[in-house]
């Protein structure tokens, strides 16, 4: 099935669509039953591009990426386990993360220094290295698939997330796609969320660079489960060039077509995280219009969809309003009260500061479905944001009162 969609086409891919790229996953022990040990390879070194938590304890996997990257900005094999983050682990986890890269460099046959690391899961305990050296060795790219690889970075999520489009450029097909996780402890900058995409378009380091990080804040910076940071986020994007046209750079007349593409994929799998939290039963948008800028916008938006008052009243199909306010009252961007609208799906409840007279029934009617949303206007200038998340449920609370068991 393939939709067009400004200029690109959503199609049934997953991140093994753009030429060149291979992925898989297994079971190594590392959890009871679920397959954990996850991998991906291009079959040339790729243009990488990361962005990572703004945790102050930041877990190891992710040092030993950046530091790879920064070598020469390209990497071809990536190893993810689930269950265990490796993080908090001192000396001892940065090791086990240097081992997990050396592994894959040998098991795959490519550079040190063009191997990605990413861990997921229960912080503080260290890597059993006997099974994900065990797990490594059995990557095989003839029988171990794609939707495993999905499979084998969850944690508490409840389905796999994946996103892929398609762009002409220069008359070659261009495919962008990604895989997800994350479910719990999500409020980027960035969450216990990890995003790989990959992409057979030939662009500039320097221009991947800068797309990813504008797009990262309008997608997965822009989501909420719980309000939590984690120590592990990652997103990374894989750009093997393999349709060879011209270099993309920020001159270049398809640059904005390419980041138009990266951004659905990015918002696409963004939303499908915040639809996945730890007991939601609801997706969230939040759409902030009216303001100065677009950060303004941005702030406002995650005031809204992080207030556990709003994700209470969402989940209980309560349309209290009075807790939307509050949160953009509270989100320390200058507005007027007197120029705050807001609406429930089309239903409007406050009108420039004042009440509207709303049918209670037909808003609790409204509130029941499965995605709701929620807009607000604070004035007329030209700044706006999209945000996401999800409701709080009874669930949230059991789930993460026996996360470790």
């Amino acid at each position: 099935m393939t939709t067009l969609k400004k200029g690109f086409t959503i199609i049934e891919g997953d991140i093994a669509t753009p030429t060149g790229f291979e992925a898989g996953g297994l079971h190594a022990g590392i959890r009871k039953k679920k397959l954990d040990l996850a991998w991906l390879y291009s079959d040339v070194p790729a243009v990488a591009s990361g962005v990572y938590t703004l945790n102050s304890f930041q877990a190891a996997p992710l040092k030993i990426t950046q530091e790879n990257i920064k070598i020469d900005g390209k990497i071809q094999a990536l190893v993810v386990n689930s269950g265990v983050a490796n993080a908090c682990t001192g000396e001892q986890g940065d090791k086990d993360a240097v081992k997990m890269r050396d592994l894959m460099s040998e098991q795959f046959g490519v550079l040190k220094h063009h191997v990605a690391v990413a861990s997921t899961g229960v912080i503080g305990e260290l890597l059993p290295m006997d099974k994900i050296e065990a797990g490594i060795n059995k990557m095989n790219r003839q029988t171990q698939t794609s939707d495993m690889f999905e499979t084998a970075i969850l944690t508490t999520d409840t389905k796999e997330k994946r996103a892929a489009v398609q762009i002409e450029i220069e008359g070659k097909t261009v495919t962008i796609a990604g895989a997800a996780k994350g479910s719990g402890m999500i409020n980027p900058n960035m969450a216990t969320m990890l995003s790989f995409i990959t992409t057979d378009a030939n662009i500039e380091k320097e221009a991947l660079d800068q797309s990813l990080k504008a797009i990262t804040n309008q997608s997965f910076n822009m989501i909420t489960v719980d309000g939590d940071t984690s120590t592990n986020d990652m997103v990374l994007v894989l750009a093997n060039g393999k349709q060879q046209h011209t270099p993309l750079t920020a001159e270049h007349t398809d640059y904005a077509l390419f980041e138009e593409a990266l951004t659905y994929v990015c918002q696409t799998l963004a939303k499908e995280i915040a639809r996945d939290g730890e007991g939601a039963t609801k997706l969230i948008e939040v759409h902030v219009t009216g303001t100065a800028h677009d950060e303004s916008a941005q702030k406002i938006g995650k005031a809204v969809i992080s207030s556990n008052l709003v994700k209470t009243a969402i989940h209980g199909a309560d349309a209290n309003w009075g807790r939307i306010i509050t949160a953009v009252g509270y989100s320390g961007e200058p507005i007027d009260p007197n120029q705050v609208s807001v609406k429930l799906g089309e239903m409007m409840v406050v009108n420039h500061g004042v009440p509207v007279v709303f049918s209670e029934d037909a808003a609790k009617q409204y509130l029941q479905q499965t995605d709701v949303t929620i807009d607000v206007s604070v004035g007329e200038g030209p700044g706006e944001a999209y945000g996401w998340g999800c409701d709080l449920s009874y669930d949230y609370v059991r789930i993460n009162a026996s996360y470790r068991t």
